[in-house]
């Protein structure tokens, strides 16, 4: 590729490609291909210059050779990285805004008094016509001000208050519409589907293939915590199947043959498998932006009781402008007063503060699907973190297999792996990636599996019952022997690691050791997040009281809950929030989910379940616990914009209305600066709350 060097500061160059301009799918391709390089700190294409402004942790040279080996025919982008791109919706926002303040200039510049004034009572068609909706529904909101403000102006013959008035309401309308779009849009996209690869079933048993590769009429297997990919009708097999992502219904519906399903939805109990009848590009992204729109959960109770503070204040200041008319019969006076409201700043400054905040948070790899969800991590004083892919690594090990039986480690390993290989937690794909390792090729050999979830899994191998799972799944419920020459090695397993167990018609074959090392980052993140606030921190873990007291002493973690179920996560959460504590739950698998429910605000990490993600409020895309450092800071600082905020909008309005009824400050005067401020709260609202962002970076190539 031929560029140009613009500008460059020590690990940060600005390039000119030599062309006049990008088109969005090429900027969104240089964006996704610098940014697959490790050495490629952030990244910023400006498709309307051609230029990229590009921060790296190289040498110069290395960012230079990089560049030039890019082209366009040779980047192969997946097509979800242009549809998550917001990169026109913010060209198009901006193009409206910048057109309307030329417009705006150039009328009073270039156009004739007689012909502006004209103009204008015509654009008062649209705002009177809002305030008459707007009392038609017998409510009494910031609408009909504008109405009554803009009118009057207009009467008085004050053409160029009326003008500025609408001026600076439409950039406002547009702002808040930005902003919204924009948040609302990244937060849909995050939500929306990233399968690389499903179980196909095929005439030979089920293939694991590519999703971009399958076709209407195809048939895929689901089973138990995993995504339905595509929409489709359910060819066979029954189940419970969660569709808040889609619906909005907080309760698992059931399933069965012949039924439709959506893509997005999870199963949460049983399995099915589903005839395609849409495959990608079936719409569900718009699904999910219709959902999040309609969705209350974007307001927090901040949010919310501004919205209402702002409508029950409109009475007011009608009031106060009727009152002011009737003692000075001043006409002037009166229409300061309209001028200037409480509603519109309130109704405009809290959305986008929320809004900006979810987006910020998605710049650190978070996805929050709501404002209250914000304010809940702000509140909070306990936070419940699960063990096993959270406090510790989400990729946990397999160390060694002691083989109980006379089969060889490498044999027993192939045969967990053909039946792990279904079900999404981080211990499974330990022992598949275990298995890959070696080579050790794992074809079907097993009959119908089924998930018990916090167990194990249940399924026949060549005719033999076999089960894996956890101690309390093995040796207590399905009754599992140890053979009688192999009690001294069972005795002997080291504690520290974890162990998973694999049996075959009632007797032990082996125990996989996993090695599940806690994550480096966890003490300091304990440590900070008491610094934060939190008053109690808990560890609970379905692993053995040895395991559970080690890893909570290396977090610095003093109150732990060992070999507890899921039930007893959310029991403890439920117990905790009716002694009057908010809530967070951090988990990642199936077992966490009911905790995650029934927190004040649930987190999942990414790497985990997908019906972990799916109920969770907060999701955390990045491979490290900082996140909820981050986290915490913007729900703080959200928290303490929103009532800043409202103090200067309730304070320097109320100044203004003051001055208006005293005669002090002309009705145009009255509306810029109202406006005005209206304008600045909501572009200050729009800023980050965090000084810095870190860059996200592409998984691969």
């Amino acid at each position: 590729m031929k560029f140009t060097v613009r500008h460059e500061i020590k690990n940060r160059i600005r390039v000119h490609l030599a062309m006049k301009r990008m088109s969005f799918r090429e900027a969104d391709t240089l964006e996704y291909y610098l940014k697959s390089f490790d050495e490629v700190r952030d990244v910023r294409v400006y498709e309307r210059t051609a230029d990229a402004a590009i921060v790296y942790d190289c040498d110069r040279s290395e960012i230079l050779d990089i560049l030039k080996h890019f082209s366009f025919e040779d980047v192969t982008v997946p097509e979800r990285v242009f549809e998550c791109s917001g990169r026109e919706l913010s060209a198009r926002y901006y193009d409206r805004i910048a057109t309307a303040v030329i417009l705006h200039c150039g009328k009073q510049i270039i156009l004739p008094f007689s012909i502006r004034r004209i103009l204008d009572t015509l654009r008062t068609v649209k705002y009177i016509w809002r305030g008459v909706k707007t009392l038609r529904n017998r409510h009494l909101q910031v609408e009909v001000l504008d109405a009554l403000a803009i009118t009057s102006a207009i009467l008085t013959g004050d053409y160029n208050t009326a003008s500025n008035v609408m001026f600076l309401l439409k950039i406002g309308d547009t702002l808040e519409e930005w902003t919204h779009k924009r948040s609302v849009d990244d937060l849909a996209r995050r939500m929306s589907l990233n399968i690389d690869k499903v179980w196909l079933l095929t005439d030979s048993g089920e293939v694991q293939t590519d999703s971009s590769d399958i076709v209407c009429g195809d048939r895929v297997i689901v089973r138990m915590g995993n995504m339905i990919p595509f929409d489709g009708e359910v060819d066979a097999g029954e189940a419970m199947v969660n569709q808040a992502a889609m619906t909005g219904e907080s309760v698992a519906v059931h399933k069965g043959t012949g039924m439709s399903v959506f893509a997005g939805t999870v199963v949460e109990e049983g399995d099915l498998t589903i005839r395609v009848t849409q495959t990608e590009g079936c719409g569900r992204f718009d699904k999910i932006v219709r959902m999040i729109e309609e969705s209350e959960k974007l307001k927090s109770s901040l949010e919310s009781r501004a919205e209402r503070i702002a409508d029950r204040l409109v009475p007011y200041t009608l009031a106060a402008s009727g009152l002011t008319w009737a003692v000075s019969r001043n006409i002037s006076k009166a229409v300061s007063v309209l001028m200037v409201d409480y509603s519109c700043a309130l109704k405009m400054a809290m959305p986008i503060s929320v809004l900006s905040a979810i987006r910020e948070a998605s710049e650190y790899d978070i996805t929050v699907k709501g404002g209250k969800f914000l304010e809940a991590v702000a509140d909070a004083d306990t936070i419940v973190f699960d063990k096993t892919g959270t406090i510790t690594k989400a990729k946990p090990a397999v160390v060694r297999v002691v083989s109980f039986n006379d089969e060889t480690e490498d044999e027993l390993l192939r045969q967990a792996a053909c039946l792990e290989e279904h079900f999404p937690h981080s211990v499974a794909r330990a022992v598949v990636d275990a298995a890959f390792e070696k080579g050790l090729l794992h074809d079907e050999l097993h009959t119908h599996v089924e998930y018990i979830v916090a167990h194990g899994i249940a399924s026949e191998i060549d005719g033999e019952k076999a089960v894996i799972g956890s101690y309390h799944f093995l040796f207590e419920d399905e009754g599992v022997t140890i053979p009688e020459d192999k009690k001294d090695l069972f005795d002997s397993l080291p504690d520290e690691y974890s162990h998973l167990y694999f049996a075959k018609n009632g007797k032990l074959a082996a125990c996989i050791l996993i090695e599940d090392p806690m994550r480096g980052e966890t003490a300091d993140v304990v440590k900070r997040l008491r610094e934060q606030g939190f008053a109690h921190i808990v560890m609970m873990t379905g692993d053995s009281e040895r395991t559970a007291a080690r890893i909570a002493a290396q977090a610095g973690i003093t109150e732990y809950y060992a070999e507890v179920l899921p039930e007893d996560k959310a029991k403890y959460v439920e117990q905790a929030r009716s002694e009057g504590h908010h809530v967070i739950m951090v988990g990642d698998g199936i077992n966490d989910s009911p905790a995650l429910s029934a927190s004040d605000a649930g987190i999942a990490i990414s790497d985990g379940a997908e019906i972990a993600r799916q109920i969770a409020d907060i999701t955390i895309g990045s491979d490290s616990l900082e996140s909820i450092i981050a986290l915490r800071n913007i729900s703080t600082l959200l928290m303490k914009r929103i009532r800043f905020n409202y103090r200067t909008i309730v304070g320097f309005n109320t100044a203004l209305i003051g001055l208006g009824m005293a005669g002090v400050m002309s009705p145009a005067t009255s509306a810029t600066l109202h406006n005005g401020s209206t304008v600045a709260l909501g572009l200050k609202s729009m800023t980050n709350l965090t000084p810095a962002v870190p860059a996200r970076k592409q998984e691969s190539r």
